[in-house]
């Protein structure tokens, strides 16, 4: 593991049999014509990390270094095809290259096989319609509870007595399956008719009552309903494989060199072979 104060990563591309020495130390990477600063990748890691990069390992590191050059040739073809600006964002480069060839929409037929091949992912579990109230101690429960039973919509309870943040909405949650619940309270609340309200039910945080509102049965979402979702997943795989495309073309075209004597740690990413 080599020592340093940045933390940061580069890559190469086999274009010449050769290895390259770097120009200076705060030179990290070449892609064509461009040095890559140091800093510059390191400002990309502590972005895209979301943490330190010291967090990261070796391999982590490596692959954020790949996409980093991914990023950086796409920019290079897009700018090379006039399409933006030299230095231009990534994301504003992949937009450029995608919409001057844009694919054809998914068809029927691909929605349908689709559809047809992921049947267990359409299919909803049974559900209820639940509402909460949620408080602090079990006395205000218990008072809640005779409030209802005494003829008090629980919506109108949960309004004026519910800490929960669904108490402005009466305490509504929503559709939720068994596996939406926490597991102590969901067979009680599936024994629940629609109407009915649960007993005071303590848990680490407060103390709880449950309402179901209405009983939802497993079903299946049909094609119709499905197909807007579908089609959208269809266009992100199609603009991934394009991508996937023309990252490789970009690679042919552009000589990518990496000055790993510049970086402290060991680059393990798919331009390993030409490294300096």
């Amino acid at each position: 593991m080599r020592r340093s104060g940045l933390l940061l990563a580069g890559v190469a591309l086999a274009a010449a049999c050769g290895r390259e020495a770097p120009p200076t130390a705060d030179v990290a990477a070449r892609i064509g014509a461009e040095e890559v600063r140091v800093a510059d990748l390191e400002a990309y890691l502590r972005e895209t990390g979301g943490e330190s990069p010291a967090a990261f390992d070796e391999a982590v590191l490596s692959r954020l270094v790949d996409q980093f050059v991914d990023e950086r040739l796409l920019v290079a073809l897009a700018a090379e095809r006039g399409l933006v600006a030299p230095g231009e964002g990534p994301r504003r480069a992949v937009d450029a290259l995608l919409g001057a060839d844009p694919a054809p929409p998914p068809d029927e037929t691909e929605v349908s096989a689709f559809y047809a091949s992921r049947a267990a992912d359409f299919v909803r579990p049974e559900r209820v319609r639940l509402r909460q109230i949620l408080v602090d101690d079990r006395g205000t429960a218990e008072r809640a509870l005779a409030e209802i039973r005494a003829g008090t919509a629980f919506d109108a309870v949960a309004a004026r007595l519910s800490r929960d943040p669904s108490a402005t909405r009466g305490g509504d949650q929503g559709e939720l399956a068994r596996q939406d619940l926490p597991a102590a309270f969901a067979e009680t609340i599936f024994k629940l008719e629609p109407g009915q309200v649960s007993e005071v039910l303590a848990a680490g945080y407060g103390y709880h009552l449950f309402q179901v509102v209405e009983r939802l049965p497993r079903e299946v979402v049909p094609l119709a309903e499905a197909a807007p979702a579908i089609r959208d997943e269809l266009r992100r795989r199609h603009d991934d494989e394009r991508l996937a495309a023309l990252v490789e073309e970009a690679r042919s075209r552009y000589h990518v060199a990496v000055y790993e004597r510049n970086l402290p740690f060991a680059y393990r990413g798919r331009y390993l072979d030409a490294q300096d």
